[in-house]
């Protein structure tokens, strides 16, 4: 049987599933070339940015500007705009952004979910349809005379499940395998984090510990 007609085949449930089908292929192009590009550049730009903290914490800052795009970065930076605030309100910060910036990782995961889910149902409805369709062709005594409607309409129970089942399985496969990536992605965010507030530790008391005199006259 070609594509066509599997398709005409499958029955109505099959226009859903192709839609479904597209949609699974485009998001997964989509998310895999986001998260190659995050895999490829995001550790070396921060490794690279935390070294030169250590020592000139403006300089890093400029370079990470450059890598704005990357989410780690995007984190980094909008905490970094409370220079000079305690470190405890540099954590805060820092939680904050990291917060707002998971969304975007898990982008078109509810997506993905909802076709894994739904697909095997529209292949299980296909099904229905399909049977329906074959018992409603028999009449008592007739059996052989429409054997062929019959057997078309098995056709078409089988085959819209197994696009179902095809799509499901195809986007969950994709799904799981984003996830892992996002999960990774939250691991290297917490442990780079940690860093960052270690060195902004440093560099917030060794600034104010450089300025003792000032800061208690300022309170009296």
């Amino acid at each position: 049987m070609s594509i066509v007609q599997v398709f005409q085949a499958g029955g109505v449930v099959m226009i859903p599933l192709l839609f479904f089908s597209i949609a699974a292929i485009a998001l997964s192009i989509e998310r895999a070339l986001f998260w190659y590009r995050i895999s490829r550049q995001q550790r070396s730009v921060i490794r690279d940015f935390l070294r030169v903290y250590r020592s000139d914490s403006l300089t890093a800052a400029e370079r990470l500007q450059q890598h704005s795009t990357l989410p780690i970065a995007r984190v980094f930076l909008e905490a970094l705009e409370l220079d000079g605030e305690p470190p405890s309100q540099f954590r805060l910060a820092l939680e904050g952004a990291a917060q707002a910036e998971l969304p975007f990782l898990r982008r078109f995961n509810t997506v993905f979910q909802t076709i894994v889910a739904v697909s095997p149902l529209l292949g299980l409805l296909g099904t229905i349809l399909g049977l329906i369709r074959s018992f409603a062709t028999i009449r008592l005594g007739e059996v052989g005379a429409n054997a062929t409607a019959v057997t078309g309409g098995i056709s078409e129970a089988l085959v819209s499940t197994a696009a179902g089942m095809v799509v499901a399985i195809f986007t969950l496969v994709v799904a799981n395998l984003f996830r892992g990536l996002y999960k990774r992605q939250v691991s290297m965010l917490q442990e780079y984090s940690s860093q960052l507030e270690v060195l902004y530790g440093r560099h917030y008391y060794a600034k104010h510990k450089s300025q003792p005199i000032s800061e208690e006259s300022y309170a009296h």
